[in-house]
């Protein structure tokens, strides 16, 4: 979008040069759908189809999109169907803070021009892309607790900092203001998409945390922009949507601290899996009981 605004001028990305973003974005659909297609599932998915094993109860049945099904989501995960939407909104309004409302405060707020303020946000995004697969890589190691909660806390106690940074206006102190959140927001982004589907049953590992998701995506996600805009309004402080993110932080703390720990674990409704026969051999001895004496 800033090489377009830069190339075309505000009035032709205005007219029309605003459509071919979204034209651009078409073969991404394609290629996710082949993904889709084309990517094998679990080996518990298929063998839950089949019958071959029955690990917990509620694995015995396959998980359909018909009405009863969605009701039965509601109905035996709504627990944890609860801690989903937390966990999914504090990440949501952390993540549309940074992504969707700083460039308008940049605008807005700051007098940043079109072609100014969106390529400070650029070099965030592309340092948390640096840093994001390393992020998956302590994930793996540690579980989907750790990493989460340092997130949570970041958000808790830097967004003040941050936009006492930013709002000195000047590149450097929003160049320094901006990584400070999006250090704290990568290390949601690299977890949430274990960290979701873990939290249900291989029977339910679809459709509860779609639901989960986009509830919560569309209650505390896209509205993060305008509750912010109108608190920023009602009060007259341009800090407030660093306390609107501290606040959600504080729930997505609480969210984290209520989740299973799976470092090292196999999945809920999923067979243990081993790649060595050393690994089997240990899996088989903390399995067995002792013998009784």
């Amino acid at each position: 979008m800033t090489a377009l605004t830069a190339w075309l001028g505000t009035e032709a990305m205005d007219a029309w040069g605003r459509r071919i973003p979204f034209l651009a974005a078409g073969p991404l659909g394609i290629v996710g759908v082949h993904l889709r297609l084309k990517r094998d599932d679990t080996p518990a998915c298929p063998k839950l189809e089949q019958g071959d094993v029955h690990v917990s109860e509620a694995a015995s049945q396959k998980e359909t999109t018909a009405r009863r099904d969605l009701a039965k989501i509601f109905r035996q995960h709504w627990r944890t169907l609860v801690l989903c939407v937390a966990l999914v909104g504090a990440h949501n309004i952390t993540d549309y803070l940074l992504l969707s409302y700083m460039p308008t405060y940049l605008s807005d707020e700051l007098h940043y021009s079109e072609t100014h303020g969106p390529p400070i946000l650029v070099a965030t995004m592309v340092l948390l892309m640096l840093v994001l697969n390393q992020v998956g890589r302590l994930n793996d190691r540690y579980g989907r607790k750790p990493l989460p909660t340092t997130g949570m806390l970041g958000f808790f106690f830097l967004p003040v900092p941050a936009f006492l940074l930013v709002r000195q206006g000047s590149p450097l102190a929003v160049s320094a203001g901006t990584p400070m959140l999006g250090l704290s927001l990568v290390r949601l982004l690299g977890t949430m998409s274990a960290a979701l589907p873990a939290m249900f049953p291989t029977s339910a590992r679809y459709g509860s945390p779609s639901v989960g998701y986009d509830l919560s995506a569309s209650l505390f996600g896209g509205t993060t922009p305008l509750v912010i805009t109108a608190l920023t309004g009602a009060t007259g402080s341009d800090v407030m949507p660093a306390y609107y993110t501290m606040a959600a932080a504080l729930v997505g703390v609480v969210a984290v601290a209520c989740m299973k720990g799976t470092a090292q674990q196999p999945l809920e409704g999923s067979p243990p899996s081993v790649q060595t026969e050393r690994e089997a051999t240990e899996l088989v001895r903390s399995r067995t009981p002792a013998p009784k004496s």
